[in-house]
């Protein structure tokens, strides 16, 4: 699709803090951008599992166009309409009762973590911890950067906080042996579906015998939705999957179409534990944040994308064994998984080359986790887009393995 890619632009006054690949993007419309140069690219990345109905929306773009000329932002010293239409539709959807309005999935895990802290001090507990999983991502700030398992992302910002206990991936029987005799255990905090960590699905049954460990416990289960909630596995939710309803639910990333959004749905057993004063965000709740919420909603409803996500989710990993079946059987394709459209595919070598070699050829993805392939496109990709991604991304990495000597 695309010759090259541009030569990169130049940041000096912004901070290293991203290996940015060489491309700006300009504009997009559906599953595609373009990028300043006019060269176009299909988009399996969403910005990263964000852009939950594609770029240009033609319902979206004029509901916050009129939002805009309404209000942006309101304190949350006065009632906000929007926040009560949006919480009432989030409760509905979840089976859960309260919400907490922030503005990224970060603040939303760091609100978790606080839940879950009040709720051990509320019980008597003077050091409460927190059972958190190996491969888990939660954020980048000192709460969430402990609860994420990456050394090399924590690596030069300790001392990381106390109070996290980590426990395998899918492994009920080391969960209760590791906490059988600890009676400072207050929560189970978890992704149903992990995404920095490697697109790594909780299995339905580990689901169920966590719900039911925290009810025998009295702990809460609090399940990390940020990047594969809202419709993106097919289900409201990845929890639900496997009919649970956790306690506390952070949500964020496609739950505005890319307007910066975050939330806590709580359970009634953890809606209670903040009152005025524990907890609070300057732009938490803001109108236009609430409107894209709204708006991602109902157009998800009425468009029928949970049900889409799942029908191409199932195209899409079909389509992807079918291309990299040598590569399957050899082994250096190790595994293809996933759940709807958040979907991973596992080499047997670090492969962050990907990301400009599919560039180079109009196709965005991403490669978390070293040798993880991530694609997590918005939720209205078709068929026939999906397999213009396939037609890419499988002999890209066809090529790149057998240019890669395999792993020792």
């Amino acid at each position: 699709m695309n010759p090259a890619a541009p030569a990169a632009p130049s940041s000096p006054h912004v901070m290293n803090t991203y290996g940015r690949l060489p491309m700006a993007i300009s504009h997009g419309q559906g599953c595609r951008v373009w990028d300043v140069q006019g060269r176009v690219y299909l988009d399996a990345l969403g910005g990263i599992a964000v852009n939950t109905l594609g770029h240009n929306h033609p319902d979206l773009v004029p509901a916050l166009q009129e939002q805009l000329g309404k209000i942006i932002h309101s304190c949350n010293y006065y009632h906000v309409p929007l926040q009560e239409e949006l919480a009432a539709k989030l409760v509905a959807l979840s089976g859960m009762s309260n919400v907490f309005f922030c503005s990224t999935g970060l603040e939303a895990n760091e609100a978790a973590i606080k839940l879950a802290r009040k709720f051990g001090h509320d019980k008597g507990i003077a050091r409460p911890e927190i059972v958190v999983l190996e491969k888990a991502f939660h954020g980048r700030s000192i709460a969430t950067l402990s609860a994420t398992a990456n050394t090399k992302i924590q690596a030069g910002f300790g001392p990381l906080l106390e109070g996290f206990i980590r426990a395998p991936v899918n492994d009920i029987d080391a969960l209760q042996n590791m906490t059988a005799a600890n009676p400072n255990v207050v929560a189970v905090f978890l992704e149903a579906v992990q995404g920095e960590g490697g697109v790594n699905p909780m299995h339905m049954d580990y689901l169920r015998a966590v719900r039911a460990l925290c009810d025998a416990r009295d702990w809460l289960l609090m399940v990390d939705e940020v990047q594969c909630g809202m419709g993106r596995t097919g289900k409201w939710f990845a929890h639900q999957w496997a009919g649970i309803v956790p306690d506390v639910m952070p949500l964020a990333k496609g739950l505005g179409s890319g307007v910066p959004i975050g939330a806590v749905v709580a359970g009634p057993k953890a809606a209670g534990i903040f009152s005025p004063g524990n907890h609070g965000s300057t732009f938490g709740g803001n109108p236009l944040a609430m409107r894209a919420g709204v708006e991602t909603i109902r157009i998800m409803e009425r468009d029928g994308l949970l049900d889409h996500a799942a029908a191409m989710g199932l195209h899409f990993t079909s389509g992807l064994q079918q291309a990299l079946a040598a590569e399957l059987a050899s082994g250096r394709v190790k595994e293809i998984r996933g759940r709807g459209l958040m979907i991973g595919i596992e080499l047997d070598v670090p492969c962050s080359a990907l990301m400009q070699q599919c560039l180079d050829k109009g196709l965005l993805i991403s490669v978390t986790a070293d040798k993880v392939v991530r694609l997590v496109p918005p939720l209205i990709v078709s068929a026939a887009e999906v397999d213009a991604m396939v037609a890419i991304l499988a002999p890209a990495i066809s090529s790149f393995l057998a240019a890669t000597g395999a792993a020792a």
